[in-house]
């Protein structure tokens, strides 16, 4: 509990004590009302200076302007019990909104403890602590145990295992080893790490997520708009009711009706009113709705722009994905061996053997398939002949591995794959001889099946996939994960005009179009679409800027989660607005009528606000659902072609 939180804890004890033994005192009139002033000033006196500052200011039409004009006049009127009741029972609704605050801070505040103060950059093998922001793009930095990693890099030395939940929400530890990037943010639990940093600092990824997180609050929502446009009008209108009850209605009773004025009756209804009126439980609730909203989407690794996304979030009905490093991992692996007159592992061996000394991605593919490369094995006279393979002579033996136009230059009696007709087939020969065919695909991500299957759970009627992919590749992927529309070989520009059409006929609906993606090409349609969700462990700074949602850990798993605590937040918005008005409309209605007294205001208002608060407080708790078992890695087919 902080201190602040402690005094005012105290000063409500304080003042409950002193109403107790107040009850107590033989005294009646003005003695007694005296007395009352001290607890009314204990547990007050704070709302009163927030008044008189705001009158000083010419802003003065807020609940502290409305709480100290309504007491005061309580107390005047002899209401004194109610006077200092309804200053205590304010500030008790205070307590629980601070304290849902509080909460819902918390896990964006583990977030800002992200970055370290200082990296360990070595040099000449001496270690010396510096700022980060002094460590330059290259610099050798080492990472002990228990430390958290400044700066973005590469693992140039050293396994340990990595605690990334700040940073994506995942719970279990991730294995780490000399040539993987890691993330800033991240915290070493086991081993020594030596990384060459990739980044500056100011560009790395936690220096991204603070300044995201930031700036989240900057952004309102139409509900927020719509409450600090209603307060502006509500607060003067309320006010202006309750002179007219307590100077109008006496005077048109004594001039026109010629009867008895009432005027301490209707003093009394205007204060009542004016109590009722706080508008405290729409200001607090609605603002902290969405707070603990963008704090919990934070906590399970999904940062949210601004509360104006988060509502737009909950309206979509159509999510379009990239595929290449959204659904599939944006990486060849080898998806099947086909031999023909050798066996399956023969045939790994001797093509992961050729592509040794090749940089394209399908042979580092090739050679992760086969990893022994440390044999007896001679590969000499390594030839890449553009357009159709690699030739090498491995052991004396001519080995030509390549496409259909190589196997046809040298004579090779080759035929097609007949089995895997959506990835890229390498063909391999010996001495002219065809051996068989591997067959190299991009491989779908663990989740993105079930990514797909909980958003149509969750309400989404249309997916779309666009990729400069071939038809037949895009087809393929799409009918595996379920997506109901694929437009494939498209451009970036290509890729615009088809949003701009879901967007056109989304116009005239209040339904929103999200897009998913990763690449420097997917940043124009990020920036374009109602709702931009980028990849941000491994997507490009272009989409992650571009992007109104960012996906930490790359997992579109973590959309449909999104989008639950999205509609969680907006309904519990309503829930609040609805039980505010409704129940403020009703007791000012009964108040100006005579049928409310000062205990049933304090219930209007502070009764409002607490509950209303803690309906807020459940946006910070929606259930991460465990995603289904998958395999670790990609098992490759034996079957023969």
């Amino acid at each position: 509990m902080e201190k602040k939180e402690k005094i005012m804890l105290g000063r409500i004890i304080a003042t409950v004590i002193l109403l107790v033994g107040l009850e107590f005192v033989p005294l009646e009139g003005w003695h007694l009302g005296a007395l009352y002033v001290i607890p009314y000033l204990v547990i007050g006196y704070d709302i009163l200076r927030k008044a008189w500052k705001g009158i000083r200011n010419g802003e003065f039409f807020d609940e502290s302007f409305l709480m100290a004009i309504a007491t005061l006049g309580a107390m005047v009127m002899g209401e004194y019990r109610e006077a200092a009741g309804v200053m205590l029972f304010y500030q008790i609704g205070e307590m629980f909104q601070r304290y849902a605050v509080g909460k819902s801070r918390g896990n964006i505040a583990a977030l800002m403890d992200l970055r370290p103060d200082y990296a360990n950059v070595e040099v000449d093998g001496q270690i010396t602590q510096v700022d980060p922001d002094e460590v330059e793009v290259g610099t050798l930095i080492v990472v002990q145990p228990g430390e958290k990693i400044p700066i973005d890099g590469r693992i140039v030395g050293g396994r340990s295992t990595l605690d990334l939940h700040a940073l994506t929400g995942e719970s279990l530890p991730r294995e780490v080893a000399e040539g993987e990037e890691v993330l800033s943010g991240s915290i070493n639990l086991s081993g020594v790490l030596r990384i060459e940093t990739t980044k500056e600092a100011d560009e790395s990824t936690a220096a991204k997520i603070l300044d995201l997180v930031e700036n989240s609050s900057m952004k309102k929502s139409r509900s927020e708009n719509f409450i600090t446009r209603f307060s502006r009008v509500y607060t003067p209108a309320v006010c202006a009711v309750a002179i007219f009850l307590a100077v109008g209605v006496p005077l048109i009773r004594m001039g026109a009706m010629h009867i008895d004025p009432m005027w301490s009756v209707w003093i009394e209804r205007a204060f009542i009113l004016l109590v009722i009126s706080c508008p405290c439980a729409l200001v607090i609730s609605v603002p902290l709705t969405f707070f603990a909203g963008i704090g919990s989407a934070s906590a399970n690794g999904v940062l949210v722009k601004g509360s104006n996304y988060l509502e737009a979030l909950s309206h979509v009905d159509t999510v379009v994905f990239d595929k290449t490093g959204t659904l599939t991992k944006g990486v060849f692996d080898v998806t099947a061996v086909h031999p023909s007159v050798i066996d399956r592992t023969e045939l790994l061996h001797l093509t992961a053997h050729v592509e040794r000394y090749s940089k394209h991605p399908i042979a580092n593919s090739l050679r992760a398939a086969y990893p022994n490369e440390a044999d007896d094995c001679r590969v000499e006279e390594v030839e890449e002949i553009a357009g159709h393979g690699i030739r090498a002579q491995v052991n004396g033996k001519t080995v030509c591995v390549g496409n259909g136009k190589m196997m046809g230059a040298i004579g090779a009696d080759w035929h097609e794959c007949e089995e895997d007709k959506t990835g890229t087939v390498i063909h391999v020969a010996i001495d002219g001889e065809y051996v068989g065919h591997v067959v190299i695909s991009d491989v779908e991500k663990p989740h993105a099946k079930e990514a797909i299957r909980r958003l149509y759970e969750s309400g989404v009627k249309q997916t779309v996939m666009l990729t400069g992919d071939t038809r037949v590749v895009a087809e393929s992927v799409a009918k595996g994960l379920g997506i109901n529309t694929v437009c494939s070989e498209l451009l970036p520009a290509d890729k615009v005009n088809k949003v701009e059409e879901l967007l056109t006929a989304h116009k005239d609906s209040e339904a929103k179009v999200a897009f998913v993606g990763d690449g420097i090409n997917d940043a124009p349609v990020l920036s374009r679409v109602d709702v931009g969700i980028a990849m941000g462990a491994l997507g490009s700074d272009a989409a992650i800027e571009a992007a109104d949602v960012v996906l930490m850990d790359d997992d579109p798993l973590q959309i449909s989660l999104a989008m639950r605590i999205a509609r969680k937040t907006i309904a519990i918005v309503k829930q609040n607005i609805v039980m505010a008005v409704g129940v403020k409309l009703a007791c000012l209605i009964l108040g100006a009528i005579g049928y409310a007294n000062m205990w049933g205001a304090i219930f209007a208002d502070v009764g409002v606000m607490v509950i209303a608060v803690l309906n807020a407080m459940r946006a910070m708790y929606v259930e991460k659902d465990a995603p289904a078992a998958v395999a670790e890695t990609t098992p490759v087919a034996e079957s023969a072609a």
